[in-house]
């Protein structure tokens, strides 16, 4: 009896050994979202290793194609169908190259949702790959680019449309909304603002929403509706600033400092232009009648992503 017993404890001791090893290789086994990263990461530096290896642009273009098909499967898989009124159940790919030296490298990695190129838009991430993404902007040198690691303080900077879902002009805001956070949402934040690649007015404005719930994170996009109207006050600010930048940039024209150094006035005036009309806009707005439908289309796409 003592041998049976001997070797019944022996063999439990094997099966629990074995039982406390498939769980730890559970525990260890990389997650869809892991799997993701590390299908983007090798495919990015296969594309910088072609790229320094003077590969043929052709080359270089079909490799990216085929990683940015895979890596949308693999996105697919990790968010489902979109189930959003007025938007398509299947999705592109937001991140619109792997080559460090094209347009639309570096962007936030999702899904994005649109019926055309230059109507509404929904861009759909996991809280886990923004996190990611955002832990990668917290190291960038230049402050320009560099963001927090925390989404709800990153939701409320410019730099991180710019980089999320923007790819050939800044995101440059003119007011936050004030939303009722729809039921079921940890976070909202619904911005009023234009993209630009210069200082000053932007009269084709954007209505953006941000909407964090549970597991995912989402970004709407879609031109204002009504238009933003043209404010005379803040119009005046900027020609005022305008007609000062211009006037000192004229004024350093023939001297002996360096491009650079005679630019400074001028574009610390057309910098200051460009903010006191955002902070004009900002303040007057809210008070135009066009307002409450702007309010009102904010807070109906915060709404959609939530289900409401």
């Amino acid at each position: 009896m003592h041998t049976v017993f001997g070797e019944t404890g022996h063999i439990m001791r094997l099966v629990l050994t074995l039982l406390l090893a498939l769980a730890g290789s559970a525990a260890l086994a990389a997650s869809p979202e892991d799997d993701y990263i590390a299908a983007r990461d090798k495919a990015i530096a296969d594309i910088t290793a072609q790229v320094s290896a003077n590969t043929a642009i052709e080359t270089i273009d079909a490799q990216n194609e085929k990683a940015l098909a895979d890596l949308k499967q693999r996105l697919a898989a990790i968010l489902g169908p979109l189930s959003v009124k007025g938007f398509p159940a299947t999705g592109t790919n937001n991140i619109e190259s792997l080559n460090a030296s094209d347009i639309g490298y570096g962007m936030l990695d999702g899904l994005r949702y649109a019926q055309s190129d230059d109507g509404p838009s929904i861009v759909v991430s996991t809280r886990g790959l923004t996190e990611r993404w955002l832990k990668s902007k917290s190291t960038e040198a230049e402050a320009d680019f560099k963001l927090p690691t925390d989404i709800g303080a990153a939701l409320k900077l410019d730099s991180f449309y710019t980089q999320a879902i923007g790819s050939d002009a800044a995101f440059s805001g003119t007011l936050d909304f004030p939303l009722k956070k729809p039921d079921g949402a940890d976070m909202v934040v619904a911005r009023l603002g234009g993209w630009t690649q210069d200082v000053g007015p932007i009269y084709e404005q954007h209505v953006v929403v941000a909407v964090v719930k549970g597991d995912r994170a989402l970004i709407a996009e879609a031109p204002a509706s009504p238009a933003v109207p043209k404010i005379a006050a803040c119009d005046s600010i900027w020609a005022a600033a305008d007609a000062a930048a211009q006037k000192a940039q004229q004024g350093n024209e023939g001297s002996d400092q360096d491009d650079s150094q005679a630019s400074d006035p001028a574009n610390a005036a057309w910098e200051k232009g460009d903010a006191d009309y955002r902070a004009c806009m900002a303040e007057r707005l809210p008070g135009d009648p066009s307002f409450p439908a702007l309010l009102k289309q904010a807070q109906d796409l915060a709404d959609g992503m939530t289900g409401k």
